[in-house]
């Protein structure tokens, strides 16, 4: 099975048990009433990125749905946790495959988890594609370079930060790349 499509979500919940606070945020994202696989990261060739809404329309309770998904979990109150799936499409996307990549971390702005996401996932990808670059330059250089080498044409994400329950209650987050067959 290859999938033809995908869709990018994600969600935030929170309850006094670790379960619940996920099964929330998987609700907050849509993904609630499926049976989820985690697969790794590669964005088939000729997948086509699809909104949240006509994905959704196109699966059914309990069907079994593949996903990169990242999550977080924390009960310490204020403490910021993130969930991040970036992705990098080729030029060549009929014939290329890209990547996607999941970030979970802990203290970093929303703004910095995506640009990480991202940046993970366009250097995977150009890895494959024989692109020389400086792992050390900022991620901005990066993407510029990648772009301007015609090999790499688009990078985005999908990332939900979150600060823990003032109270300790647990607090969850997701973020998935969801594959449609």
């Amino acid at each position: 099975m290859i999938p033809r499509k995908f869709f990018l979500t994600s969600g935030v919940g929170t309850h006094k048990d670790y379960l619940a606070s996920f099964e929330v945020a998987l609700r907050d994202a849509g993904l609630a009433p499926f049976n989820l696989v985690s697969v790794s990261s590669i964005l088939p060739p000729g997948c086509k990125k699809v909104t949240w809404q006509k994905g959704l329309a196109e699966l059914s309770p309990g069907e079994i749905v593949f996903v990169v998904l990242a999550r977080n979990h924390t009960n310490e109150p204020n403490r910021l946790i993130a969930a991040s799936v970036g992705c990098a499409i080729p030029a060549n996307r009929q014939k290329r495959y890209g990547y996607l990549s999941e970030h979970h971390p802990f203290g970093e702005t929303r703004e910095a988890a995506c640009d990480y996401a991202e940046d993970l996932a366009a250097s995977m990808l150009a890895t494959t594609l024989g692109l020389k670059f400086n792992s050390e330059e900022a991620w901005d250089s990066r993407r510029q370079a990648f772009r301007l080498s015609g090999k790499i044409v688009r990078t985005t994400n999908v990332t939900q930060t979150a600060r823990g329950d003032k109270d300790g209650r647990w607090t969850s987050v997701v973020a998935a790349a969801v594959f449609i067959p």
